[in-house]
């Protein structure tokens, strides 16, 4: 790559120097970080439960190549086709979503479509999809008074609220909230509405603390844990205490045997026995230098709707890390959701190498003006 001149036109020659590759370097840091910890930490839970040591690895590693690829290949294209994307998959979701109702609950969910060889999220898509569409109706408002870009976004995001709790997925629900209001806050929600917002997103809580079981099961192992089962989160705590500052050693770790979700939703707790506070320490910086870097971006740009896109990608991208990290650090209640390019899930690794090409796509410099 760095063979290639700036007088180069090809169209890889341009994205080179144009795309951020400092973001590009961090994300890559991510994911060869992801894939040693899952060599630690997967073998141990598939001999658990009876498969070959390597099937979590071999079948992550088999969809890696995709998530990069189409990273990379979104990462090509000007904001307008990024836009044409997003929609499509967007609506396809909308199509696939309601379909996961017909399959068999899965620890108290349907969230998943059965294909030959894979189990396909829906909603996994639907967040940086969503998130693309959505700051598209808000930016059209902005230019176009008389374009209903408010009503639009608010409809479509009561629609997608109302699948995600048909499943059910609060935390999905958590993470898309958070996109929308961010984004409607930046294009210009009047303070009115921001604060009946700040009002309703707690009684949302206590809503689904009432309605649905598992939400308050988790809430209450949470503020007591004496109260029910919270085998996963003790034995997480007591990951961290064994590595200490430095880790026992690649390997070296024995949490990773007892804990069901150890290549999944407790991956940092893996990371953080066999390669201590000090790596732990750096996939944090690792995150939060590449929201940083990408707001830094944005904050140069002059289109709305880049601007707001870009910003809901970046929200999804740190929260749902933040979701992860904190969930094993007994920091909040616990929620089935991947650490970005880390955690094992095939879904999950594919949708954020879409959301993430989109990421880069959009942020790319652009010189003679936004090509939208």
């Amino acid at each position: 790559m760095s063979s290639f001149a700036r007088t180069d036109t090809s169209l890889v020659g341009r994205w080179w120097w144009t795309v951020d590759r400092w973001t590009l370097a961090a994300l890559a840091a991510i994911i060869g970080i992801g894939a040693v910890l899952m060599l630690a930490a997967s073998p141990a839970v598939a001999h658990r439960i009876g498969l070959d040591n390597f099937h979590f690895v071999k079948r992550q590693l088999m969809l890696m190549p995709f998530a990069i690829g189409t990273m990379i290949v979104v990462s090509l294209a000007p904001p307008k086709v990024i836009r044409r994307i997003a929609v499509i998959g967007f609506l396809i979701c909308l199509v696939a979503m309601p379909m996961t109702l017909m399959y068999p609950e899965i620890k108290g969910a349907r969230r998943w479509l059965s294909l030959p060889g894979m189990s396909l999220q829906p909603s996994e898509f639907l967040k940086p999809c969503f998130a693309v569409v959505a700051a598209w109706m808000f930016s059209e408002q902005r230019k176009n008074n008389g374009f209903p870009g408010y009503l639009i976004a608010a409809a479509l995001y009561g629609l997608v609220v109302v699948m995600l709790m048909a499943q059910p997925d609060l935390g999905m629900t958590v993470v898309v909230s958070v996109i929308w209001f961010a984004e409607f806050f930046l294009a210009g929600l009047p303070m009115m509405f921001v604060a009946l917002g700040a009002l309703m997103a707690p009684l949302g809580i206590v809503a689904a603390y009432f309605l649905f079981p598992h939400v308050a099961s988790r809430i209450d192992r949470f503020l007591d844990p004496a109260s029910g089962d919270s085998y996963q989160v003790e034995r997480g705590l007591e990951a961290f205490s064994n590595g200490g500052l430095w880790g026992r050693g690649p390997g070296e770790g024995t949490i990773k045997s007892m804990i069901p979700d150890a290549h999944a939703d407790f991956i940092f707790a893996v990371a953080g026995e066999e390669f201590g506070l000090i790596t732990c320490l750096i996939i944090v910086s690792l995150f939060g230098f590449i929201v940083t870097r990408g707001f830094s971006r944005l904050l140069q740009e002059t289109n709305l709707f880049i601007l707001l896109a870009g910003t809901g990608l970046l929200v999804q991208f740190g929260l749902q890390a933040i979701i992860n990290m904190a969930s094993s650090l007994h920091l909040m209640p616990t929620k089935g959701m991947t650490l970005p390019f880390i955690s094992y899930g095939g879904s999950s690794l594919l949708a954020l190498g879409l959301g993430m090409g989109m990421l880069l796509g959009l942020t790319r410099r652009r010189f003679g003006g936004p090509q939208l």
